[in-house]
């Protein structure tokens, strides 16, 4: 059988009311495995496909993988755990990092948290304090800087800048939705929130402080439209205010506004400025 196949057999006796005391050490088995696969990039929770008109429908979530995900928290007991001298009570400990070196990547101490179940890949670095957790996918050449959060199943493509007190979120649940992706080449800038499956698109630069979440419309003046969770390729994005429909609402003196996210063409001056520091990577 195939880890896919076991994945799904064991999530069909979860969901019959298969319980961490029931669960065999074949069925830990599994989930160990799984984890690995996760670790290596085996497997991940979506994938490219290469397929559909905007940036969203060209990812497919791999339902299944989220599904192995919820199973090592539904099988397995919270225990008392010890990392660098302080003591912790999780269901499952942390990601050893010894490949991580391997790869040319670096992560410094005091403070870089990487859960068991997450990818990083090679020329990455991560700042502490930040922390990235199970399933998440962090390719080749990112920066995961100071007090970043990379959410459950995010997925990172490659060399993207995550500015310092980044959030970027994850979704396990429902399984069948998107998670968080960053595609290729985006920088986000510093206090940057990323939520709720929100897709931004590759080479995208994202101004500090933006909030990106489907509830908050892009106004994409490239091509006159307005989107919803989805940051289209391309972007020079930021946050602005427009006039909310309770404007004229008695109760509040003056104009009422509601954030929006402002989307224009990339401009040459902008990405010089995101370039990346290859003298980092050295």
């Amino acid at each position: 059988m195939s880890l896919q196949s076991d994945i799904e057999a064991l999530w069909n006796r979860y969901d019959e009311g298969l319980t961490a005391a029931d669960a065999t050490a074949d069925d830990l088995g599994v989930l160990d495995a799984f984890l690995e696969s996760l670790e290596q990039g085996i497997v991940r929770a979506a994938e490219p496909d290469g397929s559909g008109d905007s940036v969203r429908e060209r990812w497919t979530v791999n339902e299944w993988v989220k599904h192995g995900i919820l199973l090592n928290f539904g099988l397995r007991d919270i225990e008392a755990r010890t990392h660098g001298g302080v003591d912790y009570h999780d269901v499952l400990p942390l990601r050893e990092t010894a490949d991580i070196g391997e790869r040319g990547s670096r992560n410094t101490p005091d403070g870089t948290v990487i859960r068991r179940g997450a990818y990083v890949g090679s020329d990455a670095i991560m700042m502490s304090p930040s922390f990235v957790n199970i399933g998440a996918y962090v390719d080749d050449g990112t920066l995961v800087d100071s007090c970043d959060t990379v959410g459950s199943c995010a997925q990172i493509g490659e060399n993207v800048k995550l500015g310092a007190n980044t959030l970027v979120g994850g979704v396990l649940e429902p399984v069948e939705d998107n998670p968080v992706i960053i595609e290729d080449g985006v920088s986000l800038g510093a206090g940057t929130r990323v939520t709720s499956g929100f897709v931004v698109g590759e080479n995208s630069v994202v101004g500090e402080n933006t909030l990106l979440t489907p509830r908050i419309p892009v106004y994409d003046l490239v091509e006159d439209q307005v989107l919803y969770g989805e940051l289209p390729a391309e972007r020079r994005a930021f946050a602005r205010y427009v006039e909310s429909s309770v404007s004229d609402n008695d109760l509040i003196p003056g104009a009422a506004y509601k954030p929006a996210v402002v989307a224009t063409d990339i401009e040459t001056e902008t990405l010089e400025g995101t370039e990346r520091e290859d003298a980092l990577r050295e």
